[in-house]
């Protein structure tokens, strides 16, 4: 999934040009990390199929590219389904004051308060928290990004998936999330970049921004000695070709790398 906004067009067609938006199953229960462009086809999609009709919606943070699908995504405004959004507070703003504040006037015609017919419930969620929800455990961890940002472990009858958008490496929180991840089945992280992209020895330096390279990418899962490495969050500037030879070079140092592609399952 992209990251910093859409692209949509002929050359991302094969791996996606929506912002992010994770779909995890546990049992009976639906996740969804993140609402960025692509829950809208996820929500399509749930409509489609008929259901299920409750969800647990999970934010890493509140930066655009993770917020705009929300009001495109359908079933919000379907009073059979029933969601509860978790995120944490900021700027002394609980997760419900935040959703509702992008969706005001002169930003948005309508507001949340009018068109969600859903049953929505909003739960404030912290660093360092464990949630119980059915045969599913989600840990938080604080990760490295301006503002803010909460990385989710996902545990469910043996399996382990670990989501890390957004997190920029180089400092003290990075052997944290070694820890965090350690032994997942499947890490979900941020590589948008090359180091020399990084670094500014190609482009601008990227330095401060909030993300991470494919190296660094590599080197946590190694660390953590996780089962598979997801690369997420893709620069807007790769299109397909570019992305399949980001993959490659990436295979050459961890074989069994994928990239996110929309609309893929992958089971764990």
């Amino acid at each position: 999934m992209r990251g910093s906004i859409p692209v949509p067009g002929p050359k991302t067609q094969r791996y996606g040009g929506n912002t992010p938006c994770v779909e995890v199953r546990c049992g009976d229960e639906l996740f969804i990390f993140d609402l960025g462009t692509g829950v809208r086809v996820l929500g399509d999609e749930l409509l489609a199929t008929g259901g299920p009709t409750r969800a647990s919606i999970f934010l890493s943070h509140y930066h655009y590219d993770h917020l705009q699908g929300l009001p495109f995504f359908t079933p919000i405004f379907i009073p059979k389904y029933a969601f509860t959004v978790y995120g944490a507070p900021r700027d002394g703003k609980g997760v419900k004051e935040v959703l509702a504040g992008q969706m005001v006037q002169p930003y948005f015609p309508v507001t949340a308060e009018q068109v969600f017919k859903a049953q929505m419930t909003y739960k404030d969620l912290s660093a360092g928290q464990t949630l119980e929800l059915g045969p599913a455990r989600i840990h938080t961890l604080d990760l490295n990004h301006p503002g803010g940002n909460l990385g989710y472990r996902v545990e469910c009858n043996g399996k382990s998936v670990v989501y890390a958008t957004d997190v920029e490496h180089g400092c003290e929180k990075d052997q944290q999330l070694v820890e965090f991840a350690r032994d997942a089945d499947m890490l979900i992280i941020d590589a948008m970049y090359t180091e020399d992209e990084y670094r500014g020895r190609k482009g601008a330096a990227k330095i401060g921004w909030g993300h991470s390279t494919w190296e660094s990418a590599v080197e946590t899962a190694n660390a953590s000695k996780v089962k598979k490495l997801v690369l997420f969050h893709h620069d807007t500037t790769r299109d397909d070709a570019a992305m399949d030879e980001f993959v490659e070079r990436v295979r050459k140092h961890r074989p069994d790398v994928i990239a996110a592609i929309e609309t893929e399952t992958v089971k764990v």
